[in-house]
Formats: C-alpha cells, sequence, structure tokens
C-alpha cells in the first residue's frame, strides 16, 4: 500500500503535489544575501543575484530500493532538472542514469534489479512517457508510443515481467488499465475505466488487481479485479463522497488494505478481507486518528507491518500498524514537518523516505527500524544559504464570515513589529493543502521584509470529507468570501498594513487570485497568478477531456450549469481589478491551458491596468527547469517588492 488521494489517475497525485509546489520555483538564500543594496540598479541586480543562488539549492524525490537493498534510485534536480540518479544505500556518491532535456517524474527499481521504471514528461506536460533503463544507464527505452496520450506509470508487477499504467491513449476522456510486457513491449488493456482510472495493485500470485476508479474529484470507489476473465467486483459501496486508495494486497492475496474514509469524515486505515472466489467482506477500519487523517502508508515484503504517515493539521508523524494484533505504536518523532514517498527494503529492516520543512529541502533518509536511527542520504546542495536563518511558520486558525473555523500558516520576516506587508498564498487543488514545506518564494519574500500568509480556506484537503466538499459548485462563493476572512485576519492581528497586502496562487490557487482581486479590489495592492483558472467556460473547453470529466462536481457541470460557472468565473469580473497583476504561465500546460493567461493579460491591457506576463515555450502546469525557475523567482519576487515596499 502507498496511499495516493483518489482524485486523480495514480501518478496524478505526485503530479498534483508538483503543481501545488511549484510557487517554490527556487531555493532558499539567508537574510545577509538579500540585504537592501544601495541604488535601484543595484538593488535589482542584487535580487537576481541573490534568487539565481536560490534556485540552485535541490530536492530529491521518490526512492526505490534494490532488490538487495545496496543501492536506492531516485529523483533529485541538482543537474538543473529533475532526473534519475542512483547511490549506495549506506550512503556514497550518487550516480546519474538519465540525461533527458526533460522533467523525470518517479521511477521503480523492478523486482529482479534489472530494470528502472521511469516518466518522462515531455515539454513539462502530461503527455507523460513510460521508459526503461539498465541501472547504469544502458538499455534506454521507450515503452509508450510517444505521443500526445497521458500516460501514468503505476509500478512493477511482482515478477518483474509487468509494468501496470493508466492511459487515456483510446479515449482522450478516459484514462484505462493497462499491463505492459517489458520484454516484448505488448500492452494489454485489462481494464476500460469510464472517467478516469487505473491499477493500484497486482497480487503477488498476478490473478488479480486493484482498480481506482474515479467519478468525480473527492469520489471514487476500489474494483477487485480478475486478470484472466476481466470479472470485476465493488470493494468500496458507499453513499455521498468517499475517497479510497493506496490499495495493496496481503502477500496471501486474501486482503486488501487501503485509506477509507467510508462513513467517517476523517480517513483512516481499512481492509477488505475476500472470502471464497474473491468475494469481499465489509470495509473495515483498523487504524484511525481522531485528530489526523491517513496521508500514506507502505507494507513490509512479508505482510507482517504497515508503515502509516499522518497528516496533523499538515505535519506528519509515522506510526506502525502490526497485522497480526492489529495494534498500532507511534513510530519516532520525524527530523522534519512533512514525511512523503516511503518504502521499506526487501528485508524490513529499513524504510527508506523523503523528508522535507520549511527550513529543509526535500531529502532522501532512511530509518533504521531496529535502532530508530535516522540517517540522511541525500543533502540537496544550498551553497551560499543559511538554512538555520530561514523562517519556520506558525499554525494560526481564525473564524470565516459564517462562523466556520479556518487555519493558516504564517511566516513573519525575523524582527518584524506591527503592520507590514503581507502576501497572502492560496495553495492549488482545490482539494490542496497548505503545509509547512519547503518554499523559496516564500522565504526569498521574507528575506525582503514582506510578511507570508498562507491559508487552508473551506475545500481544503486534510480537514476531512466535510470541510473539502464545502466548496463543490455554488458553494464556491463561500469560499471566495475566505478569501476576505483571511485579510481581515492579519489586518485585524496586526500582522498588515491594510494597503500593503498581496495575493499570489498557482493553479487553483490562480483562480483565488482573480477572484480576490475582482471581487475584493479595495483588499489588494498587488497580485500574482500562476498558471490559473479564470473562465470555467473555457476550462472546461480546452483541458485535458479527462480533467474535465472528473471536474463537473467540484465546479459545476458546463451543459446543466453554465450560468452558475459564468457567475462563478473571474473573468467575467476583470473589469473591477485595479491592482497591478504579474501572470505567469506554461506554454505546454494541458491541465490550465494557456488561454486562461491571455484572457487575463489582454483584459487589464485594454483597461490600462498594469500587468506582466511571463510565458514559458517549454514548460506546462509549473515549470521544473532551473533557468525557468529563476526567471519566475526574479519576477515575483521583484513584483512585489515594487507593489508592496515601493522600491
Amino acid at each position: 500500500m502507498s496511499h495516493q488521494p483518489a482524485h486523480a489517475p495514480r501518478r496524478a497525485d505526485a503530479r498534483a503535489a508538483v503543481f501545488v509546489s511549484a510557487l517554490a520555483f527556487a531555493a532558499l538564500v539567508s537574510v545577509s544575501m538579500l540585504a537592501p543594496a544601495r541604488g535601484a540598479k543595484a538593488a535589482d541586480e542584487e535580487v537576481e543575484r541573490a534568487v539565481a543562488l536560490m534556485a540552485k539549492v535541490g530536492s530529491a524525490n521518490t526512492p526505490s530500493f534494490s532488490p538487495d537493498g545496496s543501492r536506492i534510485a531516485f529523483v533529485t534536480n541538482i543537474s538543473g532538472l529533475p532526473q534519475v540518479w542512483t547511490m549506495p544505500a549506506a550512503g556514497g556518491y550518487p550516480v546519474l542514469v538519465t540525461a533527458f532535456d526533460d522533467p523525470v517524474g518517479f521511477v521503480r527499481w523492478s523486482p529482479d534489479g534489472g530494470w528502472l521504471a521511469f516518466n518522462v514528461a515531455p515539454g513539462g506536460g502530461l503527455n507523460e512517457q513510460v521508459y526503461v533503463a539498465r541501472p547504469d544507464g544502458s538499455g534506454l527505452r521507450r515503452l509508450t508510443e510517444g505521443g500526445k496520450e497521458n500516460n501514468f506509470l503505476g509500478d512493477w508487477t511482482r515478477d518483474g515481467r509487468h509494468i501496470f499504467f493508466s492511459s487515456n491513449r483510446r479515449d482522450p476522456a478516459s484514462t484505462d488499465s493497462y499491463l505492459l510486457d517489458v520484454t516484448t513491449g505488448a500492452m494489454k488493456m485489462v481494464a476500460e475505466n469510464k472517467g478516469t482510472g487505473g491499477i493500484e495493485d497486482v497480487s503477488r500470485d498476478g490473478r488479480r488487481a486493484v482498480v481506482n476508479r474515479v467519478r468525480s474529484r473527492g469520489d471514487n470507489n476500489l474494483y477487485l479485479l480478475d486478470l484472466a476473465g476481466g470479472k470485476e467486483t465493488l470493494l468500496t459501496p458507499h453513499e455521498g463522497p468517499g475517497t479510497f486508495g493506496g490499495a495493496g494486497f496481503s502477500p496471501d492475496g486474501r486482503t486488501v488494505y487501503f485509506a477509507s474514509n467510508k462513513e467517517r469524515d476523517l480517513i483512516a486505515f481499512a481492509r477488505v478481507r475476500l472470502g471464497e472466489a474473491g468475494r469481499p467482506g465489509p470495509v473495515e477500519v483498523v487504524a484511525a486518528r481522531d485528530d489526523a487523517e491517513l496521508s500514506g502508508g507502505v507494507m513490509n515484503d512479508a505482510g507482517t507491518t504497515f508503515a502509516l504517515v499522518w497528516n496533523v493539521a499538515g505535519r506528519s508523524e509515522l506510526s506502525f500498524y502490526d497485522t497480526a494484533s492489529g495494534r498500532t505504536t507511534p513510530g519516532p518523532k520525524l527530523p522534519a514537518e512533512i514525511l512523503g514517498r516511503l518504502e521499506f527494503s526487501k528485508d524490513g529492516k529499513r524504510l527508506a523516505m523523503v523528508l522535507s520543512g520549511a527550513s529543509a529541502p526535500a531529502d532522501i533518509w532512511v530509518l533504521d527500524l531496529a535502532g530508530k536511527q535516522f540517517t540522511q542520504l541525500t543533502r540537496s546542495p544550498h551553497a551560499g544559504v543559511d538554512l538555520t536563518k530561514l523562517v519556520r511558520p506558525e499554525l494560526v486558525r481564525y473564524k470565516a464570515h459564517d462562523g466556520l473555523e479556518l487555519s493558516g500558516w504564517l511566516y513573519r520576516p525575523h524582527g518584524s513589529k506591527g503592520p507590514g506587508p503581507v502576501v497572502l498564498s492560496f495553495h492549488g487543488g482545490p482539494e490542496g493543502q497548505e503545509r509547512p514545506g519547503f518554499n523559496s518564494t516564500y522565504q526569498a519574500l521574507l528575506a525582503r521584509g514582506i510578511g507570508v500568509f498562507a491559508p487552508n480556506v473551506r475545500g481544503s484537503s486534510g480537514f476531512g470529507k466535510k470541510f473539502v466538499n464545502l466548496d463543490n459548485g455554488a458553494l464556491r462563493e463561500n469560499g471566495v468570501r475566505d478569501i476576505k476572512a483571511s485579510v481581515d485576519y492579519v489586518v485585524s492581528a496586526g500582522i498588515a498594513d491594510p494597503k500593503r497586502v498581496g495575493i499570489m496562487g498557482g493553479s487553483y490557487g490562480g483562480y483565488m487570485v482573480m477572484a480576490g482581486l475582482a471581487d475584493y479590489p479595495e483588499l489588494f495592492a498587488a497580485g500574482a497568478n500562476l498558471f490559473g483558472v479564470v473562465n470555467f467556460e473555457t476550462f472546461f473547453k480546452h483541458t485535458q477531456p479527462w480533467m474535465a470529466a472528473i471536474s463537473k462536481v467540484e465546479y459545476g457541470d458546463p451543459e446543466k450549469e453554465a450560468e452558475m460557472l459564468r457567475r462563478l468565473s473571474p473573468i467575467h469580473r476583470v473589469d473591477r481589478v485595479r491592482a497591478p497583476t504579474i501572470v505567469l504561465h506554461g506554454a505546454n500546460d494541458t491541465n490550465v491551458p494557456v488561454v486562461e493567461a491571455e484572457q487575463v493579460v489582454d483584459n487589464l491591457k485594454r483597461r490600462g491596468v498594469p500587468v506582466e506576463y511571463v510565458l514559458f515555450p517549454d514548460e506546462g502546469h509549473g515549470w521544473r527547469k532551473t533557468p525557468n525557475r529563476i526567471r519566475a523567482a526574479v519576477a515575483i519576487v521583484k513584483f512585489f517588492e515594487t507593489h508592496l515596499k515601493g522600491s
């Protein structure tokens, strides 16, 4: 089991994580490096030099043990672009495996040790392609067609003969489930999905698979699939919204474990036991918390232990579930705030994971389970950057207009006293979550004396089923009202100067930026819209068909609720925007197509509202190439410094 959010295909959750973290364009810098220089030109040059340094801070993700446990494969951007590397699992010098001109998403080591499987995103877009290579980089082969289709890499089957993945190659509006023979390259569609879907796991005997099929964002089901005969059996019958994911078989194939919020608000750890002929029993919750949601988990090879990751208002906590006794015990305190993807070594003695935090870039760590000792394997470079001087946020809570409790992460510049310039930053999704992770844009702004407040307004994940669905359809108007409540909080608390409040956000966060600038023009001095939705009519028309299909409950059905979607689209109120605005977008973005940016820029230009437009010809939904991260970060930092500090 390796739990993934269930509102997108199996690998789209990892991509969503990339989308949300696309605000962290560059790496970080110490306060002294960003101290004001003499003269406007010198100050500009100083900011540009500092941000260029920031962008060179690396990150490492998606660890995968070799079968013998001697090495780990992972993805890092230390070469300037995310690529596959390997290194000794005990520590040592990393070796570059791939050298594409496009980013690699994640990597998985084959069960026989002979291959690495990984996905490559041409131009940074969603038309990802599946590749394999030997661990030394030889034998590189692309296994998918290489066209415009979207391919979402899953994992290897237990025998190492096949890779399972999902693709919209049959129908752009659906993602079907496939098995791919690594030796012959032959593909077999094993499940035709109406909408989006993908295989989560294949039993060790190769007879059955668990398919995750999305009905709409925030509502999905798991099915037991007989791979020989094609028979499907529903594992998760439920009414209303339901989230189920990260499914995995027990070694004997008679139990399926997964995350579930069936008949409960918070996501818990659950199972379904299979009877004769695969007949499923009821969904049983086996581990749960009243103060946290399950955000991830993985089973050891023996099937005796699960490592479970809990999301506690944004911070991670680790625990272990014993399958024999049914007991859950807390794990050791984590060295950083957020735990990402994790994997057991085959002997079950070590647990590899990604750890990150507000003052720690994402790196690979290994936990020795016997001694409960953490070892940091990768050390993402941060030349010239003192991580100890970075700001760590405070979790604050406040009330919305209707009394609903909201929360957010407040970052204040070192030594700040009294009201000052503050930027509100809204996460993507909309069912994403703001967490206290490594965000270089925040730190760069803080170093220039600009505070950051990053709210989790209604519709955010991590706080339960009810909260995440509070902005669906026409309820989105209440989510937009949460923008004003967030501004009211930082002003009334004496944190923000009401004349120096900015707003920024990416993807759905970009929607919130334009909604805030249009609905509350008196509140904001400047706004940064990063690849945001502004017009639901054009979004549904031009986005990926599978994305449009699963977004009708979240946003509204363009065929049945066109008037509501028009009312909710900021483009129809953009004539109210008067604050200077910067718009950044990738030309290859098929999730939120570039037409969304063009509408805003054209309208503001016609009306004489100051607007800057930064277009990246070689990026998709967000940017992962170092020169582009530098360009974006420089533009944003200088923009807010100009309009919130008057420099």
